[in-house]
This record gives structure tokens, sequence and C-alpha cells, in this order.
């Protein structure tokens, strides 16, 4: 193992070591699946089973009180199918409103630097095999062709990565990494092309502000940052005159989460202030914490924007938790807090 990796390795292990000295209460334990509200269940299934080899693992569908009370909805008649779908160690979920049905349609001229954005980062051992299984199923582009990062972004140096759509249009990435970059985990032959999920990442406005409410509030950890500039960037983003930071933060366990922060082009478009979970443009973030109580007290007292109506109280052997709260972070993108 070379010394990049025994300091990434190091790195978490000391971050675990320090909450479990503090005995920090109010902190998340784990960035779990992210969660994509979609417009056909079926389809959508297909789309990421057939071209991306996620394995269908459950189908459930949820109505009545509970499904008002945590996407935060007036419908007597709500009712929502949720289905997991898993690729290596990670999963996603894939949400269909059946009620109600007044989803709105994500943007046609939505760019990467709008405060909407959200992707999940799928890691590929082979890029070029990757990008041909995605060209024989005509996927819609966004990235003009895969991208190889330049040396003069040393963070990200050698990671080549391409950016597509779903059939609802949301934003997905394949990525993959050299060595020396990434998780050591990702550093494998067999297999493939597809591995799992690295990382989320949602448009920002203020790297600052976000950090408030993920670090200082949530209790999320900086792992590393990067300043991506350059010609590649804008052939991958689409987006003339792209510079962004880009901040990568994480759990003691699961996914990475990462601000995409554009230093320019200036005036990407705030997330709509009317936004539903039922809209298209809708993802959330599962995040499993062992007090939800305490985080609910101090999510009032810093008037976080609340979602849920309360801490909703749920069967573990239907939802997977035991309670969930739905929230929404500075720039709007949804939160739900969950506890086993």
């Amino acid at each position: 193992m070379n010394k990049k990796y025994i300091q990434l390795n190091l790195k978490i292990m000391l971050v675990i070591l320090l909450f479990t000295i503090q005995g920090v209460a109010q902190r998340i334990q784990e960035v779990s699946n992210p969660v994509i509200t979609v417009s056909n269940l079926e389809e959508s299934v297909k789309f990421y089973s057939e071209v991306l080899t996620f394995q269908l693992t459950s189908t459930r569908e949820y109505s009545g009180e509970i499904v008002n009370r945590l996407f935060g909805i007036d419908d007597d008649q709500a009712r929502i199918k949720v289905a997991r779908l898993q690729l290596g160690s990670e999963s996603i979920q894939l949400l269909d409103f059946i009620s109600p049905t007044d989803s709105r349609p994500i943007p046609l001229d939505s760019k990467s630097n709008d405060l909407w954005f959200q992707h999940i980062a799928i890691v590929t051992n082979d890029m070029d095999k990757a990008y041909a299984v995605l060209s024989d199923h005509q996927v819609v582009h966004v990235s003009t062709s895969p991208q190889t990062l330049p040396d003069y972004i040393p963070e990200a140096s050698g990671i080549k990565a391409f950016y597509f759509r779903d059939p609802d249009g949301h934003n997905l990435e394949i990525i993959y990494f050299p060595e020396q970059k990434g998780n050591p985990k990702w550093q494998t032959s067999s297999g493939g092309p597809f591995l799992g999920i690295d990382h989320s990442a949602i448009g920002i406005d203020r790297t600052d502000r976000s950090l408030r409410f993920y670090q200082d509030i949530l209790g999320l950890v900086v792992m590393g940052k990067s300043e991506n500039f350059g010609p590649e960037q804008e052939h991958l983003n689409q987006v003339f005159g792209a510079r962004l930071l880009i901040t990568g933060l994480r759990a003691q366990q699961g996914i990475g989460f990462e601000f995409l922060d554009y230093i320019a082009p200036p005036g990407g478009r705030p997330y709509p202030r009317d936004s539903q979970p039922n809209d298209l443009w809708h993802w959330h973030t599962t995040m499993y914490v062992n007090s939800l109580e305490k985080y609910h007290h101090k999510l009032m007292d810093e008037n976080i924007e609340i979602i849920s109506n309360g801490i909703v109280v749920l069967d573990k052997l239907t939802w997977g938790y035991s309670k969930g709260l739905m929230i929404r972070d500075p720039d709007k993108h949804a939160v739900l807090l969950v506890e086993n």
C-alpha cells in the first residue's frame, strides 16, 4: 500500500478515534443511499439495472399519514413506490410518487452550476468499456466525451470522468481513479466495468456556509479540497469558463459527499423555493445518526428548515430505520436524517 493510501486510511481512522474519545452525540454516523425522485419507477429501474448493472433488491409501497408527515406534503391519498438498487457495496433508492401526481420535470436547460444540481459518481475500472456501454445505450451526454483531468490540478490529475443523464434528466457521473487517487478499494481490475458509488455531489452557493451546516451542525469531516478549471473541466460539465472549488466530506461510514462551488461563471440559478419532494429535481441523501431527538433540538436552535412534520416514528422492518426527519440545507438540498 503506497504512501497516499496510508495517509487516507490514517485520516479516516483518526476521525473515528476522535469521535470515540470525545463521545460526541450529535454526529453523522453514515452517509447512506442517495434517493432520487423519478417519474416512472419501472422505466428507471430498467435503465439503472440494464445499463449500469445495479441489482434490484426490493420494491415497496407506502401510503397514508406517515408519508404525509415524513415528506411534508398535504395529500390524504399520498402514495409512493420505492425501489432499492445495489451496485457493489453501495445502494440508491428510486422514489416514485403515485400520488400526488403534479410533479414538475427538471428544466431542460439545467446546468451543473444551477443549485438544484446533484449527482452520484459511479466508479469504473475501465473508462473505455464503461463509455462504450453508455454509447451503445445512447445515453444523453452532458460531457462531450470522457475527460482526463490535467496535471495542473494536482488533487485530481489523472482522474477520468464523464457526465450523462438518466431517463428523467438526472445527472450521473462515471469516474475512474488512477493509482494513488481515491479510495484504495477502487483499485481492482476484476469485475466491472461499474463497481459502486464513490460519492454524491451537490451544487452550492458558498463553501463557508455549507461547511457551517454539514461540518459544524451535522458533523461531517472534510477530507480534501480541489480547485478545478481548464478546458477539460469545461468539456466535463458543459459550463464555459468553469472554475469550481470542490470540497469532499465523509462520515465514519458510507459514501463521500462533495460540494461543487462555482467560482465562475456566476449566476447559477437557485433551488426553487416552492420545491416539493415529488418534483423530479428532488434528491435527498439519507444520513444515519445515533440520536435524532438531540439533532432535532440542535436544528431547531439553528433555525434549519425542516420538511417533515416533526420526527416521524417508522416501522423499522418496513422502512429500514425507526425514525426519520427530512430537512433542507442552506441551498435547499434535502437531507433525510434517520435513526436505527
